[in-house]
């Protein structure tokens, strides 16, 4: 198991017979879930099998995901010199940044630091972000807040593929969305306090009709971006929420609109951050809303 424990692995297991390697899996996949229950703490896998002839498997990216932080932990090292995402795996505003390094393969140079949102430790409002909220990024002997900001720093300031086309009437775009999501917020949150959901219409008309400006599945074409990324962890949970407090289909007549969330579910550095329990957002939002 202590292998396990590392933020950051890859194993390669080669040329490996064919008729062992299920075997193997099955044995692998019995290890792994026995260690989550045990400490109830997460591991993200993903694997892929290359060519007959190899008979190989390549497991990577196989992160160990820390329990969140509270006020009774041991305050970490600060302004190291290590990258830090202080976050909380539920938070949609977190999960946008989440999201982005991982897209962008920053697994092992941005430090996830979670946090009990409802018991933050004191050290973090008193030595690293004064405001005390999530996401924030230390980074460079600094700190920034702001999960719209943060995305666009990850993508620009770090390796990996980027998140932004050079396009100018696609950044032109980008930008529009972004300036529209205090309206979309808003009209989600006023149908969620009153009995009906024409304000949530309108703000997914909104968003289906953004849907069709380019070719491709995504708001900006064919590739995934962070205009994606400032949607989807919103939208995830108003789909959820909608669907069981109202009984409506966000999709319905949205053929757009259907066809990104179906591609945004089959990203890679989506999946692995989608912790949203249905019940206790259900539960939250009807609190919030009462």
């Amino acid at each position: 198991m202590p292998l396990l424990m590392k933020n950051f692995r890859t194993l390669h297991l080669r040329r490996l017979r064919r008729r062992f390697l299920p075997r193997m899996w099955r044995q692998f996949l019995s290890k792994l879930n026995s260690f989550n229950n045990q400490n109830g703490q997460f591991l993200k896998l993903r694997y892929t099998e290359f060519p007959r002839s190899m008979a190989t498997v390549y497991f990577r990216t196989l992160e160990y995901l820390p329990p969140p932080l509270d006020s009774t932990s041991e305050q970490p090292a600060l302004f190291d010199g290590t990258t830090r995402l202080y976050m909380t795996y539920t938070c949609p505003f977190a999960q946008r940044v989440w999201i982005t390094r991982n897209y962008k393969g920053l697994q092992h140079k941005i430090k996830l630091v979670p946090l009990n949102l409802q018991n933050k430790p004191a050290w973090y409002k008193e030595k690293v972000y004064p405001e005390n909220k999530v996401p924030a990024l230390e980074h460079d002997g600094k700190i920034i807040g702001d999960s719209l900001v943060l995305i666009k720093y990850v993508n620009g300031n770090f390796e990996g593929p980027s998140l932004l086309p050079n396009d100018p009437d696609k950044r032109k775009l980008y930008e529009e969305l972004l300036s529209d999501m205090d309206k979309f917020t808003g009209m989600m949150f006023t149908t969620f306090k009153g009995d009906s959901t024409t304000g949530a219409g309108a703000a997914f008309d909104h968003l289906e009709h953004a849907l069709t400006k380019y070719d491709g599945p995504f708001f900006l074409g064919d590739e995934f971006s962070l205009a994606d990324i400032a949607y989807i962890t919103l939208v995830e949970r108003f789909q959820i929420y909608l669907s069981e407090a109202f009984n409506y289909d966000i999709t319905a007549g949205r053929p757009k609109l259907a066809a990104w969330i179906e591609a945004a579910n089959k990203i890679d550095a989506y999946k692995q951050t989608k912790k949203t329990d249905p019940n206790e957002l259900v539960a939250l939002y009807k609190m919030f809303t009462a």
